[in-house]
């Protein structure tokens, strides 16, 4: 790196630091803000990839009176109402139980209950897929417990469609959020455990008045995490019910895909949906963040 005889040294570091910081700002301007500006001028046209022309706001007005996005997005919601606080507060629990220094093989059961997040997505909705068929082995085994007289049509009932979809979100991420509890769990001062248990409070009393507050960052990042994955919910639906049966479980971004690449294509419609998801996703973190900062 050349340096002029007339800079200081405080700008000798200064344009140290951002040679190193170009090529990655180089990367992130292509291959991130480069695509955002593309889809929002995308979105502002019409017709296919051959014939694009200017429309202006017609997309988003279009959104507005969309039967199928509406009902996209109130299953989107749905997803996130049921799958978050579950999954994270399953996952909290056994992240408790598993900080417990009376546990024994705790590396082992951690290591089980995060292998399900190692997966592959498209294996894992196949392996759903096919334990609740008909003649899967849910139905199978309920019916021999007695449970059930005949065998329940799960992917192809509105209420069991959904139920087996966030089932499977639970199982394959509770153990990923689970890590980063336990990870949280360990740089708080057992000191704090050993004075709560010599005033007398429980268990239940030191994790509402300790774990929790001490967690509080961590819970607001899992959340952040936990929301933005469900409203880019593609692979699941797609794979597990194909939206079905009769759209109970298409998500937002599935429906993108659809516009965007099946029957007539139309790049401006999907490149408005997902821009607008897009600003939904930035706004929700941003209160989200709002919130917890005004917790502290």
């Amino acid at each position: 790196m050349i340096y002029s005889k007339k800079m200081t040294l405080g700008q000798r570091h200064s344009l140290a630091g951002w040679a190193f910081l170009a090529p990655a700002v180089i990367l992130i301007i292509v291959f991130m803000f480069y695509p955002i500006l593309q889809a929002f001028f995308t979105s502002l046209q019409s017709g296919n990839a051959n014939s694009m022309v200017w429309s202006g706001l017609s997309n988003y007005h279009r959104m507005l009176s969309d039967p199928k996005l509406k009902t996209a997005v109130i299953n989107t919601l749905i997803f996130a109402v049921w799958q978050v606080p579950i999954m994270l507060g399953m996952a909290l629990l056994l992240a408790g139980i598993l900080n417990n220094s009376k546990i024994k093989f705790k590396p082992v059961f951690r290591t089980i209950l995060f292998l399900p997040c190692t997966m592959s997505l498209v294996a894992y909705a196949i392996v759903f897929k096919l334990m609740f068929a008909t003649n899967g082995i849910v139905n199978g085994l309920l019916l021999n417990l007695g449970v059930i007289d005949q065998a329940i049509n799960f992917l192809g009932d509105t209420f069991w469609a959904k139920f087996v979809l966030i089932l499977s979100l639970i199982w394959r991420w509770v153990g990923y959020n689970m890590i980063f509890y336990i990870t949280g769990l360990t740089n708080i001062d057992n000191t704090l455990y050993e004075a709560a248990q010599i005033d007398g409070a429980s268990s239940v009393q030191a994790f509402r008045h300790i774990t929790i507050p001490m967690l509080r960052p961590v819970i607001l990042l899992t959340i952040i995490m936990a929301t933005n994955g469900n409203l880019q919910l593609f692979d699941e639906p797609y794979n597990l019910t194909a939206g079905g049966p009769g759209n109970a479980t298409i998500s937002i971004s599935e429906y993108i895909y659809e516009v965007a690449f099946k029957s007539v294509p139309d790049f401006g419609y999907a490149c408005a949906i997902g821009f607008a998801l897009m600003v939904v996703i930035a706004v929700l973190i941003i209160l989200q963040m709002k919130v917890g900062d005004s917790d502290e």
